[in-house]
C-alpha cells in the first residue's frame, strides 16, 4: 500500500518496525511490511530515523506540489541493475528497432483510448452515434503509424502530430460525455483552467512518480528517451512510458464524475483556474490507489493491476540485453 499524508504539519517518523503518523491528538502506526512508497502532498514533518527505515526496505518518499506534480524523491543510491542496459537504451535510439518501439507505445495509447471509449457507448446509448464517430477519426489516427519508417529523429515531428490529433480528439469526445457544467475545452495543465483537468493532472502526477520507480528498478535511465528528446533534467522515458498508462487515470476521473461525486468544494479557485483542495486530493487518491490495486489478469495470473507498471519496465529492460 501506498501511505499518503496529505493533512497540513502531520509528523512522520519511526516506532520500531512500524511508521508513526502523528496530527494533533490523532496517532496512527502502519508496519512498514505493509508500505511500498510513501507520498507527501502537504506541508509536513519527517525525522530522518522514519527516511533510514523507508531506505533500508525499499520505501521510496515521493513529495508532490500542489497541482500533483512530483518535484523531489528520496530513495536509495543503489542501480536498480546492470549499467548494460543504459547503454542499449542510448545504442536503440538511433536504430529502426527504437522506432519500432516507439509506435508499439503511441499505438497501444492509441488503443487505449479507443477502448474506452467503446466501454462507455455500451452505457449511454443515447450518444452511441457521435461516441462512434470519435472512435472512427481515433482509427484513422492509428492508421497514420503504419507506414512511418527509418529512425526516430526523421519522424519524430510526425509521430508527435499524431499523437496529438489523437488526444483532442479523445479529449473532446470525453468533455461530450461529462455532465454540462464540468464540460471543458482541450487540456490545461498548471493550473488547470477546469475541475476536469485539475483531477487528471493530480492522478497524471501520482502515476508519474510509479513509472519513475519502476525504471529505476528495472535498470532503465528515466532520461533516456526514444520519442521525447533529452533534455535538460528532463526524464524523457519517464514521458515516453506513461503514455501507455494514462487510460488508468482517465477512467478514474470518469468514475468520479459518473458517481456524481466530484463536488465543488473539492477544488480551490485560483486567479486562472482550480487546483484539488485537500479533500479533492483525498478524493481522488482513495480512488485511484483502489483502481490500481485491483487484481487484473497478467501474464496468466493475477496481480495488481498498478504492478503492469514494474513488469513491463521489465520486459523492455530484458529485450534491451536479451542477447547478453
Amino acid at each position: 500500500m501506498q501511505l499518503v499524508i496529505n493533512s497540513y504539519g502531520s509528523y512522520l517518523q519511526k516506532s520500531g518496525d512500524c511508521f508513526k503518523v502523528k496530527k494533533d491528538e490523532k496517532v496512527f502506526e502502519v508496519s512498514v511490511k505493509k508500505i511500498s512508497s510513501i507520498m507527501i502532498t502537504t506541508s509536513a514533518y519527517i525525522t530522518t530515523d522514519a527516511v533510514k527505515l523507508a531506505m533500508d526496505h525499499n520505501i521510496d518518499v515521493i513529495f508532490l506540489d500542489n497541482f500533483g506534480n512530483p518535484y523531489g524523491r528520496v530513495w536509495h543510491s543503489k542501480l536498480g541493475s546492470t549499467t548494460l542496459i543504459r547503454r542499449k537504451q542510448l545504442e536503440i535510439a538511433e536504430t529502426e528497432e527504437g522506432l519500432n518501439l516507439a509506435l508499439s507505445w503511441v499505438t497501444k495509447k492509441i488503443d487505449n483510448q479507443i477502448e474506452l471509449l467503446r466501454e462507455l457507448r455500451e452505457t449511454r446509448t443515447r450518444k452511441s452515434a457521435e461516441i462512434t464517430g470519435y472512435i472512427e477519426k481515433l482509427n484513422n489516427c492509428k492508421k497514420s503509424l503504419v507506414d512511418l519508417s527509418g529512425n526516430i529523429e526523421e519522424v519524430r515531428g510526425t509521430i508527435m502530430g499524431i499523437e496529438g490529433s489523437a488526444g483532442r480528439i479523445y479529449f473532446e469526445c470525453l468533455s461530450f460525455l461529462i455532465p454540462d457544467r464540468y464540460k471543458f475545452n482541450g487540456r490545461s495543465r498548471n493550473p488547470a483552467k477546469n475541475e476536469f483537468n485539475a483531477l487528471l493532472n493530480y492522478a497524471y502526477g501520482i502515476l508519474y512518480s510509479r513509472v519513475e520507480k519502476a525504471c529505476i528498478i528495472a535498470g532503465l535511465d528515466p532520461y533516456v528517451g526514444i520519442i521525447h528528446t533529452d533534455n535538460y533534467n528532463k526524464k524523457s522515458l519517464v514521458f515516453d512510458l506513461i503514455e501507455n498508462f494514462r487510460i488508468w487515470a482517465d477512467e478514474t476521473v470518469l468514475k468520479l464524475f459518473a458517481g456524481r461525486k466530484v463536488k465543488q468544494e473539492n477544488f480551490d479557485k485560483l486567479k486562472n483556474g482550480f487546483i484539488l483542495n485537500k479533500n479533492g486530493k483525498a478524493l481522488l487518491v482513495e480512488a485511484f490507489t483502489k483502481f490500481l490495486d485491483e487484481s487484473v489478469r497478467y501474464g496468466g495470473r493475477n496481480i495488481k493491476r498498478g504492478d503492469i507498471i514494474q513488469f513491463e519496465c521489465h520486459k523492455i529492460a530484458n529485450e534491451l540485453i536479451k542477447d547478453k
